[in-house]
This record gives structure tokens, C-alpha cells and sequence, in this order.
């Protein structure tokens, strides 16, 4: 009796199955996840991408905890309308809300949604396709300098980074940087803590692309360091309700002493701003 050809067959049928089922599997799982993936990015485009939200995300990059009565003057919205903007935003972990007394201070979350503002601004800034920027004074605060998140940017930023990498203190890469010998003994004795803690999971040194000079300047530990000495010493004032920080008689000494800064073009007097981002 002849066997059914069906069964002598069923055993190659199944290798066959098991085969086809190892190379779609994982195809399925890569698949779901790409989509999982998309369907984040589109939220927090969507996020990012409304006026008032951009609006507030923007300020808050100055580095400084604002209420959100501050941040929904910035917007031009009513504080009702900026309440539930904010609380998708710290719903989505793109800002962090700590509570003092009565008061909500929102700040941005992380160095990590911070460069992605920053890399946006970059983008936003580039005239392929052109598109309108409007000059102004306010404008002009921040190109010459500004926060970005907790460093300075802005040509002050790009200058400092320049006199660093130049005089052999910093050593910049498109992926990183590093703090040389010489460099290490120069910081410490301006007053940067070149030190961190072991949880502290922080980048050490690192460039930033700059949106308005499209050169590097330094972020990471380094260069919110940096900032912070020249914050305490004086040496830079922030322009009221701006990213902007604006060089005083003491900072135009200090960085010239400091960082050899004796060619740029320093701002001596605050411009009058008031709003802005």
C-alpha cells in the first residue's frame, strides 16, 4: 500500500513552516516596533510643533524655572490655556513641574530634550528653504549671547570655545571633547569644578552647533561650568524675560584676561528687551 504522499511530505512542510516563521517573526517584531517608534515621534512633534507650546519650550531654554503666569505671558496665551499646554508637556517628560509654597515652577526635564530644541532651532535657521527672519534688537542680544539650557551660545559662546580649543585647554570633535592637562589647570583656577559625581551620568565635555554662528560651542559639564562662573562672578546679566545675557565692564576684563577674548565685538550696555524668547 502506497503511502499518502501529503504525510511523507508533512515533515519538509514543517521545516519549511518553522523556517519561514524565524524570518517573520522577527520581521513582525521589527515592524512594531518602527511603528511604536513613529508613533512617538509624531506626539512629540505635535508637542513641539504648536506656536504656544514652542513658544514656552523656548523660553524655559534659558536654563531658569518660570511659573506658568510667567510663561503664559511669554506665549501670549490666558493661564487656563497655558495650564493644559503644560501639563501635556510634563506628561510627555519634555519639562519637570516642582512645586514651591503656591507657587509651579516648570523647567526643562533634560539636557537631552534641551539638544533636541536646540538641534530644531538649527534646522528652523538654515535658508534652504529661505524663510522670513526678522531682525531686530532682541535678536541681536541673542546672537551676540544667550543661554542654551545651562551654557552660553551666541557669538560670546563660540568665541570662548574657539580661545579654548585654539590656546589647547579644550579639544573639540563632532562627537565629543575632552579637558587637556593644561586646560584642566586653567578652569579649576577660573573656578570651573571639573569634578562629578559618579550617578551624575551627565556628558563630561561636548560641541554644540550653534544656530546663529554655525560653529561649535562647548555644552556638557564643561560648559555649564563655564556658564555658571561667569554668572556668579558677574560677569553676564540676563536681559529680562530673554534667553540673552549681556557682558558687563567686569566680564569684558575677566574674559579678555581669562580667555584672551580681546577681539570681540563686546556689548557693553543692555539693550532695552523686555519679551522674548
Amino acid at each position: 500500500m502506497l503511502s499518502h504522499p501529503t504525510r511523507s511530505l508533512s515533515p519538509v512542510v514543517s521545516l519549511v513552516h518553522a523556517e519561514l516563521t524565524s524570518l517573520v517573526d522577527p520581521m513582525r517584531t521589527m515592524v512594531e516596533e518602527a511603528m511604536v517608534a513613529a508613533a512617538n515621534m509624531v506626539e512629540v512633534a505635535a508637542l513641539v510643533g504648536d506656536t504656544a507650546r514652542a513658544t514656552m519650550l523656548s523660553a524655559l531654554m534659558g536654563g531658569q524655572s518660570l511659573t506658568g503666569s510667567e510663561l503664559a505671558f511669554l506665549a501670549r496665551i490666558s493661564r487656563p490655556t497655558a495650564s493644559e499646554h503644560l501639563s501635556k508637556m510634563v506628561d510627555a517628560r519634555l519639562i519637570s513641574v516642582t512645586r514651591k509654597r503656591s507657587y509651579r515652577y516648570y523647567r526643562i526635564s533634560s539636557p537631552l530634550v534641551a539638544s533636541m530644541l536646540e538641534s530644531i532651532k538649527l534646522v528652523a535657521a538654515l535658508e534652504v528653504p529661505q524663510r522670513y527672519q526678522p531682525r531686530s534688537a532682541r535678536d541681536s542680544a541673542l546672537r551676540f549671547g544667550r543661554t542654551c539650557y545651562d551654557h552660553l551660545a551666541g557669538r560670546l559662546g563660540v568665541a570662548i570655545a574657539d580661545s579654548l580649543v585654539a590656546s589647547g585647554c579644550i579639544v573639540l570633535g563632532e562627537d565629543g571633547g575632552d579637558v587637556t592637562d593644561a586646560g584642566a589647570k586653567i578652569l579649576t583656577e577660573f573656578g570651573v569644578d571639573l569634578s562629578r559625581k559618579r550617578q551624575n551620568k551627565r556628558i563630561f565635555c561636548k560641541p554644540c552647533l550653534d544656530w546663529s554662528e554655525r560653529r561649535y560651542h562647548i555644552a556638557g559639564h564643561v560648559g555649564a561650568e563655564i556658564q555658571r562662573c561667569c554668572m556668579e562672578l558677574n560677569w553676564l546679566i540676563r536681559v529680562n524675560d530673554t534667553r540673552a545675557v549681556q557682558l558687563t565692564t567686569a566680564g569684558q576684563t575677566g574674559l579678555r584676561d581669562t580667555f584672551g577674548l580681546d577681539k570681540l565685538d563686546l556689548q557693553i550696555d543692555p539693550p532695552n528687551v523686555r519679551v522674548g524668547v
